[in-house]
C-alpha cells in the first residue's frame, strides 16, 4: 500500500458510524480524564476523531498520518489541534503526551512488536499515560467466515487476546478490552508497565477458541463464497441489477474474492470523496446513492450488516425499494 494524502478511509459521512464515534470519544475522555491534557493520535486519518475528542474531552491534541489532507468542509482549522503528515516513526520518539490514541491502524503495520516498542520508549517513565487502541476483531472474521473482512490493506490481525498479549509483552499493562460496534472492534485500553503483566481479563482467554475456529474456516468460508456467487450469478442471469453498498475495502475483497465483473452493476457509496473513482482490481464505478434515480438497483447487498437500517432510510427516501440483503 502506497499511503499518501490520495488515500481515503473517512467513514464519518455515515451517521451510524458518527454516533458510534461521538460516544467512543466521550468514554475514552472520561476514562482517560484527558481534560487539559495533550492527546497523540496515531493514524488519525482525516482528523475527525481526533477534533471531536479534543472537543468532547477538552483537550488539546496532535494526529499523525501520512493520509491526512485538510478538505474544505470538514477539515476546520483549530489551533489546539496541529497534524503531520507522515508515518510515525522513530523520529517521534522524542515526543511529549498524556494519552496516546491509535484506531483503525495496527491492522495496516508489519511489526507490531517494533511499533507498539517504539510507543513503550515514547511513554518512557511516564506511568499515569493512556494508550488506547481500536482494532478490528479477527475473532469475528472466522467465526462468520467473512472472507470480504480479509483483504489487502491489512497485514495483521488480532483476536482480543492476541491484542493484550502483544501490549504485554511490550511493557504495558492491559487494564480494559472490550468488543464495540456490534462487536466488530476491539477497544483496548492501557498503561506504561515496568515489565510484563500477567492475563487477567475474560477477553485474554481466547487462544483455544481461535485455534478452534482456524481450522474450521477453510470449509465454512468456501460453502459462503459459493452461496455468494451463486446468488449474485443467479440475479444477474434473471436480469436484476445487483449494486453493493460500500465502497470501499470489503467491497473490494468481495468484488476480487468472488471474482465478479458485470454481474454486479456498481458499488454505491455515500462518501464524496469516493464518488467518481473506481474499485481496484476489478473497475466496477464508485458511486452516489442519487445516482441510483437513473439506474435502479433490484439487490443491494449492504457490506456491512450494522449500516441495513442506515441503507434503508437512504433508499426509501429516493423512493427505491430494491431488495436488501447483508453480507
Amino acid at each position: 500500500m502506497g499511503y499518501s494524502t490520495n488515500f481515503e478511509e473517512s467513514q464519518h459521512f455515515s451517521g451510524t458510524f458518527n454516533n458510534f464515534a461521538k460516544g467512543l470519544a466521550r468514554e475514552i475522555a472520561q476514562k482517560c480524564a484527558i481534560a487539559g491534557k495533550h492527546v497523540l493520535e496515531i493514524g488519525c486519518g482525516k482528523g475527525e476523531f481526533l477534533r471531536e475528542l479534543c472537543t468532547s474531552g477538552g483537550a488539546t491534541g496532535l494526529g499523525i498520518d501520512p493520509g491526512y489532507r485538510a478538505d474544505k468542509g470538514r477539515s476546520e482549522d483549530r489551533g489546539d489541534i496541529q497534524f503531520i503528515v507522515d508515518l510515525f516513526g522513530p523520529d517521534y520518539r522524542h515526543l511529549q503526551t498524556d494519552a496516546v490514541l491509535c484506531r483503525h491502524t495496527l491492522e495496516h503495520v508489519a511489526s507490531v512488536s517494533t511499533f507498539v516498542r517504539l510507543i513503550r520508549e515514547m511513554t518512557g517513565e511516564r506511568a499515569e499515560d493512556w494508550v488506547v487502541f481500536e482494532t478490528p476483531d479477527a475473532k469475528r472474521v472466522l467465526a462468520e467466515s467473512a472472507f470480504w473482512d480479509i483483504y489487502y490493506e491489512h497485514c495483521s490481525y488480532f483476536s482480543p487476546g492476541a491484542h493484550a498479549r502483544l501490549f504485554r509483552q511490550e511493557g504495558f499493562d492491559v487494564t480494559d478490552l472490550e468488543l464495540v460496534y456490534d462487536n466488530q472492534y476491539i477497544v483496548q485500553y492501557a498503561r506504561p508497565s515496568a515489565g510484563r503483566t500477567t492475563p487477567r481479563l475474560p477477553l485474554e482467554r481466547d487462544l483455544e477458541e481461535m485455534r478452534r475456529l482456524a481450522e474450521t474456516f477453510p470449509a465454512r468460508v468456501r460453502a459462503v463464497q459459493n452461496f455468494w456467487q451463486e446468488r449474485i450469478r443467479a440475479a444477474h442471469a434473471a436480469g436484476r441489477r445487483v449494486v453493493l453498498w460500500g465502497g470501499g475495502s470489503k467491497a473490494v475483497s468481495f468484488l476480487t474474492t468472488l471474482q465478479l465483473g458485470g454481474e454486479v452493476w456498481a458499488a454505491v457509496d455515500i462518501n464524496p470523496y469516493k464518488q467518481g473513482k473506481f474499485t481496484p482490481g476489478t473497475g466496477h464505478p464508485v458511486i452516489a446513492p442519487s445516482d441510483l434515480l437513473e439506474t435502479p438497483p433490484d439487490l443491494v447487498i449492504v457490506m456491512n450488516p450494522i449500516y441495513l437500517n442506515e441503507v434503508a432510510q437512504s433508499l426509501k427516501a429516493l423512493d427505491l425499494r430494491p431488495e436488501i440483503i447483508a453480507v
